[in-house]
């Protein structure tokens, strides 16, 4: 008899890394579909073992870096040409252009300072860690030394069975 249900939580605890992926790898092999993982830190070829794609957040720190420039840019030449031109050691002031050089280190670090601002609220906003945000972590050992493999239904007795046989120290059924 099958134990298939989709209203069940199951989290399967890990006292070690090494482990937690031989646990992983066992249900991609058996077609166990894992919902999240909870880890105290990055684990190497975690990602690529749950199918996870690759991280657009460097593609938005590029856009982000640009719309950085632009605004230096605009910056320095509102202030030096036009709101407030003055001839500073012989280069006149009506031409952006031939005094950009000595405008390059205000753009680049606009242009730092906004990727990198930038990039950590959209690494808040997509990962959902809004101040106030209630915990999202159904286990707060995961944030000290122990890894988690969540599972959202799916045959109960099966994962079960898997997550013993890979090392599991602490199986947890929930209701969903």
């Amino acid at each position: 008899m099958s134990t298939m249900n989709t209203n069940k939580i199951i989290y399967g605890l890990y006292a070690d890394d090494d482990e937690m992926m031989q646990g992983i790898k066992a249900c991609n092999e058996k077609g166990i579909a894992i919902n999240e993982v909870y880890t105290p830190f990055p684990v190497h070829g975690l990602d690529k073992a749950l199918g996870l794609r690759k991280t657009r957040i460097s593609d938005a720190a590029f856009l982000y870096a640009i719309y950085g420039l632009l605004i230096g840019g605009l910056v320095t030449w509102y202030t030096m040409n036009h709101d407030w031109p003055q001839n500073i050691g012989g280069k006149p002031a009506f031409d952006w252009a031939h005094n950009m050089p000595a405008f390059v280190v205000p753009m680049f670090e606009l242009m730092v300072f906004c990727s990198a601002h930038m990039m950590c609220w959209t690494f808040f906003i997509r990962n959902r860690m809004y101040p106030l945000a209630p915990a999202q972590n159904p286990d707060p050992r995961t944030t000290d030394d122990k890894f988690l493999v969540e599972f959202v239904g799916g045959d109960v007795e099966k994962i079960k069975q898997i997550l013993v046989e890979t090392g599991a120290e602490e199986i947890t059924v929930k209701d969903a």
